[in-house]
């Protein structure tokens, strides 16, 4: 634990196979598209066609040469198909789960209702087995947002995210604001998942880098004495194969630019569970939205860190041509990269890894406190329980583990309409923990100890024995799933609900 500096992911890579855990199979490339019909005509949401269908089966699809794989995928591709929305245009769309077991789908980002949200923990009606079902809603806010299953997958790799069932959404804002020629959207994604034992993850990359000793003493001081009672280390996902729009560099086609384009990229981090890097070499990125939302400012980098289920759109100006890798900042995972080609030029693609950088929420947004103070605060300490729960892992929220064998608990935490509330954060395992809040935004408010505000999310990294602050507006009446984002800790406890009273 403290001391190590094994990243988990080498770790789960070197000892992987030894857990002997179901793999998963992987998605596929088809060039099926999602059924559009009338987007304006209020009948097209109760009678005749959906605006989109989506369908939920189990396909192969070919990573790379000789490594095909079979996984569940929606209409047979993935990513799913990039989905249009206009904001404020209702939409109806039809789920067909070809499938034999339960499924949800969640619109993530989006300001909806609980019941048609896709968390069963809120009320959400499944998508029976070979069954089908319509839903419509208000899409809203503008920006970058995501489709995804949110089902509990426990110890079958082949559930959840997991599989291939994750899909990018674009809103249309009634403005188009922004100077660029074109968009590119790109699915990271890894597949292959096997079981092993422990493994630190690696935080190098966060700032500020301080943390908080009583978080670490207590943290460190609870794995010491579960590992002196001869337990092992809790279960970690390591992965084989890790993708960009779910093909390994060199299989599909490349990112084709012309020198002097400007090309907003909108990147999704679609794991189950890493957090993934992004460079392109000899390029920095101009970040313009995070998890879908505006920034104050656009913030230049040389690379891109999101933790699962982030968003970052940035423009990037092509100015130096050549064949590049787009890829990882980690060595062993950037073959599985993708190639951005400039016309005119052919070959072999080259990498060169950028100047060295750390990624600090803070400087995205303005220094120092917002002017706006919560009604209220509600305190919150993630803690990990080693190997609790047949070697997995259990994970708390101010010691209470959401039950494994029920859907909907027993909200912790009770909300009033139009009230601003914060949500303080203490982090008490040394595990990077990407926090979603569904249906509603957040600001940042304190990151690591530092001030910062203008920067809205749904998703938000706190890193080990760090604490975090953030404020959010009870503006979307209904149950409110609040979980961290890695499917390993939400399906082992690390989940909670907020309720409207």
């Amino acid at each position: 634990m403290s001391g190590s500096h094994l990243s988990r992911r080498k770790f789960l890579r070197a000892a992987g196979a030894a857990a002997g855990a179901a793999t998963v199979l992987a998605p596929s490339g088809l060039l099926s598209q999602p059924t559009k019909t009338r987007d304006n005509d209020p009948a097209s949401q109760n009678e005749g066609s959906a605006d989109y269908t989506l369908s939920i089966a189990t396909k192969p699809i070919e990573l790379a040469p000789n490594r095909i794989i079979s996984v569940t995928t929606y209409n047979g591709q993935f990513p799913g198909p990039l989905i249009r929305l206009k904001e404020g245009e209702r939409v109806a769309v039809d789920i067909r789960n070809d499938t034999d077991t339960p499924e949800q789908l969640h619109w993530h980002g989006q300001l909806v209702s609980a019941d048609v949200d896709g968390a069963a923990e809120e009320g959400t009606p499944f998508i029976p087995p070979h069954g089908s079902r319509r839903i419509s809603f208000l899409p809203k806010p503008s920006g970058f947002r995501f489709y995804h299953t949110h089902v509990r997958a426990g110890a079958n790799l082949a559930a959840g995210q997991y599989s291939g069932l994750v899909g990018p959404v674009f809103v249309e804002p009634k403005r188009h604001a922004g100077d660029y020629d074109r968009e590119v959207f790109l699915t990271l994604k890894e597949f292959q998942p096997t079981l092993s034992r422990g493994g630190d993850m690696a935080m190098d990359f966060l700032l500020p880098a301080q943390t908080v000793t009583a978080l670490r003493d207590a943290g460190e001081s609870k794995m010491k004495a579960s590992l002196a009672q001869d337990m092992p280390h809790g279960y970690e996902v390591g992965y084989d194969s890790f993708t960009i729009n779910g093909r390994m560099l060199g299989h599909g086609e490349p990112v084709r630019v012309k020198e002097g384009e400007h090309v907003l990229f909108h990147v999704l981090n679609g794991s189950a569970g890493e957090i993934r890097s992004l460079a392109l070499p000899g390029h920095s990125f101009s970040v313009v939205a995070m998890d879908g939302n505006p920034l104050p400012k656009p913030v230049r980098v040389p690379g891109l860190w999101l933790g699962t289920a982030e968003r970052i759109s940035a423009v990037v100006e092509m100015n130096r041509p050549g064949v590049w890798v787009m890829g990882d900042l980690a060595d062993d995972d950037r073959h599985h990269g993708i190639v951005v080609e400039y016309a005119g030029y052919k070959g072999k693609p080259q990498w060169l890894p950028p100047r060295p950088f750390k990624w600090n929420y803070a400087r995205f947004g303005h220094p120092g406190q917002g002017s706006v103070q919560p009604d209220d605060v509600f305190d919150m300490t993630f803690e990990k329980q080693n190997a609790a729960l047949e070697g997995f892992n259990r994970w708390t929220i101010n010691g209470v583990a959401y039950p494994t064998d029920q859907m909907m608990a027993t909200p912790s935490f009770h909300l009033r309409q139009g009230k601003r509330y914060r949500i303080r954060m203490r982090n008490a395992s040394d595990d990077i923990h990407p926090i979603h809040l569904h249906r509603h935004n957040f600001e940042l408010a304190r990151i690591a100890g530092q001030p910062t505000s203008g920067v809205m999310k749904d998703v938000v990294m706190v890193g080990g024995y760090q604490e975090a602050e953030i404020d959010f507006v009870a503006d979307n009446p209904g149950l409110t799933l609040f979980h961290c984002h890695q499917q390993l800790h939400m399906d082992f406890g690390f989940m909670t609900l907020f309720d409207y009273v």
